[in-house]
């Protein structure tokens, strides 16, 4: 779910003035000295703001941000005690440590764990020879450049002779991006881009309260700066999020699935791909606020991939902030949803049923404690450990899919967990489980990150196989595409079906604007226009990937996974592949 390439950012904070997230509010992270430390706090469902500003207070806490619409606020203490002293107050239900001024633990450095990796992603960045995506030059008349390696769209439907006959979506529609942020200028996505409603809710940070680099210094940022406008992302993996949902059809590059929706960044993850409470819970309540139609959250909250109501590995402390954060993640999602948002998530790249007893390694993959390390937690609960944002109440789980149709390697399953499914790649998805890079998802792809990488030479030109360059008829206006695989590219597929489901079907927004759709009516129209797909047989799938090494050698991995449940609703596939045409063809 997480394009992760980068070390982890975190932020060392000073006490700031109270504000209260607004309409036009961006996110500013306040800092704080070493010897304090930062809590998201909860307060108690029907607490008046003023009586949990004194408990709070009480507690020894001053409040730098507030959320009034979920009852949350950021505070600075230097009260060691705070959580419990906290917990002792009948106004606030809760607390969790503002992970974003912890640090990755030094025992995790050295083991090179503080740089995260996606799996699915890692394990396809070899930087071999491959002609399978370059093999086909068969262009559709009318299609956009790049189109012949849109195999997803073609899954789909969602072609110059499918779904775009009937509905490419319209600025009527607002889509929002909670990611690392977007690329507003990308010549592939700047035509739909929102400038006046996108907002970044994050904030980079050189070094820690300790002086410990942590993004670095400011000038060696891309945008040679800390505070990253709306219109940036550093990271690269919201940009491609954003260009499979609404890329135009303008003669460059590709098309999305609606090439003409409007898109919002929403921007909630570091750099690095961590994404921590208190951004997420903006960015969902903005989105509320806002018109916003449909978001696309192709993460999960950290530090805790699982967070277990009452599991018996965790600490007290632990249980409690796991707690914190999924029921202030679900206010969230509830204000949203009410306000007219459709809520779609990544269901996960873990190649795990998410219904079954499970085992999480990774968690807390975030520290404030020198030498804390994620450790085992065995038999996880799935009645009591949740995932968020993907396992929340009204929240659209995806699963992904390959080229063939299969449920990809890496996806997260589970009957019951997954609601729908929608292409996102599997690089090991061939007759042979050889990698290819044309078995992935194509889309933008920020050129300055392109050339941080040394993935473009001094002429534009791309240096490795997942990169692919695109320009229009004149040879003028040139943009950059890459290849992924994850349910995070499954996830924006759903979510640009959503957005034409929107304006196909929707009504004008009296509140906002544009148009609106209750988030139930477009589930339900999501669900009843996929396509059925029923289990392997037998049930239990063997996957084989042949995975070459930079050495030239190859490592042959297998896995298994079992689907539930009948063809019109299972674990893999949930009610169905999402089909753009079937969603926006008359009857």
């Amino acid at each position: 779910m997480k394009k992760l390439f980068a070390s982890a950012a975190i932020a060392a904070l000073v006490v700031a003035p109270l504000s209260v997230i607004g309409a036009t509010s961006a996110y500013s992270a306040p800092t704080t000295t070493a010897t304090e430390q930062q809590y998201v706090v909860l307060y108690a469902s029907g607490t008046a703001a003023a009586t949990a500003h004194a408990a709070i207070a009480t507690a020894g806490g001053s409040i730098v941000t507030e959320n009034t619409d979920v009852g949350v606020a950021t505070v600075v203490t230097k009260n060691a005690k705070f959580a419990t002293d906290a917990a002792a107050q009948s106004a606030l239900a809760g607390t969790a440590k503002n992970r974003v001024i912890g640090d990755v633990p030094e025992s995790r450095k050295a083991n090179g764990d503080a740089v995260k990796f996606d799996a699915a992603e890692a394990e396809s960045r070899v930087k071999t020879a491959d002609v399978a995506s370059r093999k086909s030059t068969t262009k559709t008349p009318g299609a956009e450049p790049l189109a012949y390696l849109q195999w997803d769209m073609k899954q789909i439907g969602a072609t110059t002779t499918g779904s775009y006959k009937y509905d490419t979506g319209s600025k009527a529609v607002r889509v929002g991006i909670i990611d690392t942020g977007v690329d507003g200028t990308h010549p592939d996505i700047a035509p739909n881009f929102d400038t006046k409603l996108s907002r970044n809710f994050t904030v980079d940070i050189p070094v820690d309260a300790n002086g410990d680099t942590i993004d670095g210094p400011c000038e060696d940022e891309p945008d040679k700066s800390c505070t990253d406008p709306a219109n940036v992302d550093e990271d690269g993996h919201g940009t491609h999020v954003a260009s499979t949902i609404g890329a135009p059809i303008n003669g460059i590059g590709i098309a999305g699935v609606a090439p003409n929706v409007d898109i919002v960044n929403l921007r909630a993850g570091q750099d690095s791909g961590y994404f921590f409470l208190q951004p997420s819970l903006d960015a969902l309540t903005y989105a509320g606020r806002n018109g916003i139609d449909v978001v696309n959250m192709s993460y999960y909250v950290d530090p805790w991939l699982f967070n277990c109501t009452n599991n018996p590995a965790d600490s007290p402390a632990d249980q409690q902030e796991q707690r914190t954060i999924i029921t202030a993640m679900q206010r969230a999602l509830d204000f949203a949803r009410t306000h007219g948002v459709t809520l779609v998530s990544a269901a996960g790249n873990g190649a795990t049923d998410y219904t079954k007893v499970l085992s999480d390694s990774s968690s807390p993959d975030f520290a404030d404690v020198p030498g804390e390390i994620a450790y085992t937690r065995d038999l996880l609960d799935p009645d009591s450990c949740i995932s968020m944002p993907s396992e929340g109440k009204g929240v659209i789980a995806v699963s992904s899919t390959g080229q063939s149709g299969r449920k990809a390697y890496y996806s997260d399953y589970g009957n019951g967990y997954v609601d729908v499914a929608a292409p996102g790649g599997d690089a090991y998805d061939t007759p042979t489980g050889d990698l290819t890079y044309a078995g992935q998802i194509l889309a933008a792809y920020p050129k300055a990150l392109a050339i941080a990488n040394d993935e473009i030479d001094a002429n534009g030109d791309p240096t490795v196989p997942y990169v692919v360059k695109s320009c229009d008829a004149k040879g003028k206006v040139c943009a950059y595409y890459q290849y992924l695989q994850g349910t995070s590219m499954a996830s924006p597929h759903a979510v640009g079906v959503a957005a034409l489901i929107v304006n196909h079907y929707g009504l004008p927004d009296r509140r906002t604007g544009g148009k609106t759709l209750f988030p139930a009516a477009v589930e339900v129209a999501l669900k009843a226009t996929a396509t059925k797909t029923a289990c392997p047989v037998p049930a239990e799938y063997t996957y084989v990937r042949r995975v070459p090494q930079a050495d030239g050698s190859v490592v042959v991995r297998t896995s298994t996974a079992t689907c539930e449940g009948t063809r019109a609703s299972n674990g893999f596939y949930g009610k169905g592949v999402v089909n753009a045409l079937k969603a926006v063809k008359p009857f």
